[in-house]
């Protein structure tokens, strides 16, 4: 089966380099027109520039392939929606979304300002959420939408000196599970990449050895996957360095107290029991929690439900 993208539309956000060019080299290869999104500022997202965007154009045109460049700024939704529907009048609908622009500003948590804290997640949740909350109409009514967050190893497990980084790219997970439960009668589907690559974001933090292995092209085909016509929903799909993964969010089954020894003691002298990972479980959505512990609750008090 070869996953084609034929007389769809699709936006790729900060593709004017990195992964998100090969993002877009690569569903325009399938037969997307692609919408390539860069804001050309620096690394920490000051200046801007419509050279990177333009020049991933001319490489799609030069392979046959049809895009046009945009220079919005993810973090400001009225360009944002000015964006989609650019693509609207063009070409009529959008099929695909992939929320990949980014920015950094690395320091430690004492260090850092709160406005770089600010910018950093106006930029990668709010970016993500703008440009969502654009293209979700238009989906909604011709019913069907793919939509991939750009989420993290920092969001999932932490970095030191990425606390902005690292609740923004969570904060995106968060916004997919929910999403993926609105989009469903849709056919919307909604998918987190959480990438290990070697661009702009990560020169100076991985050795010269390291980075030859994590070329961007080798994690593009897990976004392809994820926006493609039969693809999953409310999935986290790692890539890098030709390695793919699935990660897992489960909850372990904990225990039950009796009213008696509620109290923090008995948390502490039963931690490993309710930290043990056997019989753990993976939730469709946030009612899993509630009724594990409700359910629990009822049969140690001999309460019958149903």
């Amino acid at each position: 089966m070869t996953i084609r993208f034929d007389d769809q539309v699709a936006i790729v956000t900060g593709a004017g380099g990195g992964l998100g060019r090969c993002h877009a080299l690569e569903l325009a290869r399938r037969g997307a027109k692609v919408v390539v999104n860069d804001l050309g500022g620096a690394r920490d997202g000051s200046g801007g520039s419509s050279e990177a965007a333009e020049a991933v154009v001319g490489e799609i045109e030069a392979a046959g392939g049809e895009a046009i460049a945009n220079g919005a700024n993810v973090a400001d939704y009225e360009q944002v929606r000015a964006m989609v529907a650019a693509a609207v009048d063009k070409w009529g609908r959008v099929d695909v979304l992939v929320n990949n622009a980014g920015i950094l500003r690395d320091k430690s948590f004492v260090k850092a300002s709160l406005e770089d804290f600010q910018l950093v997640v106006d930029v990668h949740l709010m970016g993500s959420v703008n440009c969502t909350k654009a293209v979700w109409e238009v989906m909604r009514e011709q019913k069907y939408g793919r939509i991939v967050m750009t989420t993290s190893s920092t969001g999932l497990y932490g970095n030191f000196g990425q606390a902005n980084y690292g609740a923004a790219k969570l904060g995106v997970v968060g916004f997919m599970n929910t999403l993926h439960l609105e989009g469903q009668k849709y056919d919307i589907r909604v998918n987190c990449l959480a990438p290990v690559a070697a661009t702009r974001m990560t020169e100076g933090l991985m050795p010269e050895e390291a980075l030859a292995l994590l070329q961007p092209e080798y994690v593009t085909p897990a976004v392809v996957f994820m926006v493609s016509p039969d693809a999953p929903s409310r999935q986290i799909i790692s890539a890098g360095a030709g390695g793919y993964a699935r990660v897992y969010l489960e909850e372990t089954p904990g225990i039950w107290l009796a009213p008696d020894e509620r109290d923090a003691d008995h948390v502490a002298a039963n931690w490993d029991r309710i930290a043990d990972k056997t019989g753990a479980e993976e939730y469709q959505d946030g009612s899993g929690q509630s009724m594990k512990f409700l359910t629990r609750a009822a049969k140690e008090l001999g309460i019958k439900t149903g």
